[in-house]
């Protein structure tokens, strides 16, 4: 656990002009918390600084520029001298038939929503790991655990962030620093309207199927279930345990579609384990 003391835990929270992001920082700032508030523009984020006074700094962050992450991190922790909890919130997603991927968008997704947060634990961890404490909090997806068009591109960076979490919570166990992927499913967040980008080279083979499937998607996206301030309250809730899970399901949606898988993956593994268990050699 990061311990809040007096002054609160110190956190730098990626993506927060809107959505998720937006509804973490404030949330953590109103448990009196001291909070870097970061985005590609920090005027976004200005009311939010505001109202908190030294306890909140905005400050810009594009996760894809390097240096940029560097200069956040630095300013995080020359105003707090420290930071407690990363956030790795910022990222979009991208609607295409897998034959429909243009390779720069593809890429460019990669960079932003799985190589971007590689970058920012790579600048937060040593001084976490010479404290001996800390929390990583990655927020991942529904589309993490479960694939389906028209989001596989995006499910395959969400995917990624899955394996770097698994792994990374294992390297990190031996310096008390906890690792937590937050698995929401459909929320009202820009993520499926203002964010959201889709292929400029579609197929008219898919019309009907990937491409039914992005119309739902945007159809929906103003009537989703899923309330971000509550994704908020449950991060906040899982950052002050001292044994948090690695995995948070958000959301019914989620928990079904993931316990299908789960339940679809075991009927297989049994049906074909005689082939499974008949690879190796025989014993000498």
């Amino acid at each position: 656990m990061s311990p809040a003391g007096e002054h609160g835990s110190a956190w730098l929270i990626t993506g927060c002009s809107t959505g998720f992001g937006r509804e973490i920082a404030l949330a953590a700032l109103e448990k009196g918390h001291r909070v870097a508030v970061t985005a590609r523009n920090p005027a976004a984020v200005e009311d939010i600084v505001a109202a908190h006074g030294d306890r909140a700094i905005a400050l810009a962050l594009d996760v894809t520029d390097r240096a940029q992450i560097e200069t956040a991190v630095a300013a995080a922790l020359e105003r707090f001298g420290a930071i407690d909890v990363l956030v790795n919130n910022a990222g979009y997603g991208y609607m295409a038939a897998v034959e429909e991927g243009e390779d720069h968008e593809v890429r460019r997704l990669f960079e932003t929503n799985y190589f971007g947060v590689v970058e920012l634990i790579k600048a937060t961890l040593p001084g976490m790991r010479e404290r001996r404490r800390g929390h990583i909090v990655n927020i991942s997806s529904m589309t993490g655990l479960v694939a389906n068009p028209p989001n596989v591109y995006y499910s395959s960076t969400k995917f990624a962030l899955e394996a770097l979490s698994e792994g990374l919570s294992k390297e990190l166990q031996p310096f008390g620093i906890r690792v937590t992927a937050i698995e929401p499913g459909g929320f009202r967040t820009d993520w499926a309207s203002r964010s959201m980008k889709e292929t400029k080279t579609p197929i008219a083979a898919y019309d009907e199927t990937v491409g039914a499937r992005k119309q739902l998607i945007k159809a929906a996206a103003s009537v989703l279930p899923g309330d971000p301030r509550r994704v908020a309250e449950a991060v906040l809730r899982v950052t002050e345990l001292d044994d948090p899970p690695l995995h948070l399901l958000l959301g019914h949606d989620v928990l079904q579609a993931f316990r299908q898988k789960l339940a679809d993956l075991s009927a297989s593994i049994d049906a074909w384990e005689s082939v499974t268990k008949d690879v190796n050699f025989p014993p000498e």
